[in-house]
């Protein structure tokens, strides 16, 4: 059975749920959308593997293979996304819908209707003229934990050395993003009546002196690290939530807060952790407080593709644009750690993702499916 039509495809790939969330009540397995991919690229003539998550029940990745040899190219995308409001959404968010030439849908700018635009490019080309692999990965989860793209990594295999990831990007090619990070900073104290402090440990007024210290190294940090490529050019830390307390009358026992850290290439997120860390124990080594410090997740790094590399200059060439910055993450440094040189290149736009009524252009698919056509024919022909 041949794959549909590029629109019925899209039209299939968004009414496959397959949201991620660190919310068990929201989260959902990507089976559907992988089966739908398995199905198309077989009659495509590809090699295809699906490989179960370990730790992820209902969570798959996928490598799908035509050719052999080194120095081949990668098509690679997530096929999760993040929740919805529906209630905000004018239609459903799992049905597609054409308005106002643009295509309606949870998904379609971040980011299935990329793989549709591959399957669409590559059937019409000849595979068995490839010189070089043609490799096309599928992975879960990229929207929470980042577990499909670690997975990729634990498998220690060589899938190429060139690679386009198709996160909304304006079809403008990124070369660098900034990394992420989440940390919990936790003060614990005890309660006592507010009539007497001496009869508690007020983790409120720790707190204090952790925002204090927090936003001293913020700019100490931005006064070491500054790069002219991204639009923010420093490094960025965010207060993003803070709980403490429960009455007035009661001495605070527990203030937790959490912060957001944007590292620029360059800066390791551990290192940041441990620097974090020996600016912020010595607030309460004489105090009666106690800190607590907490990873809410891995954190993704920061990434940057060299110029020069062959992925950037092709791509520079067929969009017509100067490879660019992005402060928001993607899997790209875990291709990296693969021997990969990626590059960021889809047809949607970073505007519309994680929003209501989320929506592509169809004015964006064609040049999309040509960008991957002359990019396979460049790389692997």
């Amino acid at each position: 059975m041949t794959a549909p039509s590029l629109i019925e495809m899209i039209t299939q790939l968004i009414a496959a749920p397959s949201v991620s969330s660190i919310s068990s009540q929201w989260d959902q397995s990507n089976r559907g959308v992988i089966e739908l991919l398995e199905r198309w690229l077989k009659d495509l003539g590809f090699k295809v593997e699906v490989l179960p998550l370990e730790g992820a029940p209902g969570k798959y990745n996928l490598i799908a293979s035509s050719g052999s040899g080194p120095d081949g190219l990668v098509l690679s995308g997530h096929t999760d996304t993040v929740p919805y409001d529906l209630n905000k959404w004018q239609t459903d968010p799992f049905t597609l819908t054409e308005r106002d030439n643009r295509l309606y849908g949870l998904g379609t700018s971040d980011m299935k209707a990329f793989f549709a635009l591959v399957i669409e490019a590559v059937r019409e080309l000849d595979l068995s003229t490839l010189k070089h692999p043609l490799t096309i990965i599928a992975t879960a989860d990229e929207e929470t934990t980042m577990c499909g793209a670690q997975q990729l990594v634990d498998l220690q295999r060589r899938l190429g050395r060139h690679a386009l990831i198709g996160e909304p990007t304006g079809l403008r090619p990124i070369r660098t993003h900034k990394g992420i990070s989440m940390e919990t900073i936790r003060v614990i104290g005890h309660s006592g009546h507010s009539s007497n402090p001496a009869l508690g440990a007020n983790a409120l007024e720790g707190m204090h002196q952790v925002i204090g210290e927090i936003l001293n190294w913020r700019q100490s940090l931005q006064q070491r690290y500054q790069n002219p490529l991204f639009e923010v050019a420093v490094p960025t830390l965010n207060l993003g939530h803070i709980h403490g307390g429960d009455n007035p009358n009661r001495i605070c026992a527990e203030c937790e807060l959490q912060i957001d850290i944007r590292p620029l290439p360059g800066m390791d997120l551990n290192e940041l952790r441990g620097e974090m860390a020996a600016r912020l124990k010595p607030l309460f080594e004489q105090s009666k407080l106690r800190l607590e410090l907490e990873t809410a997740f891995s954190g993704i790094p920061a990434m940057e593709t060299a110029a020069d590399a062959a992925i950037i200059k092709t791509t520079e060439e067929l969009t017509g644009h100067s490879a660019e910055a992005v402060a928001f993450g993607t899997e790209g440094p875990y291709l990296q750690q693969m021997g990969m040189e990626p590059v960021i290149l889809g047809p949607g736009d970073i505007d519309q993702a994680h929003q209501p009524d989320e929506f592509i252009s169809i004015e964006r698919l064609q040049p999309m499916i040509t960008i991957l056509q002359n990019l396979i024919r460049k790389l692997c022909m």
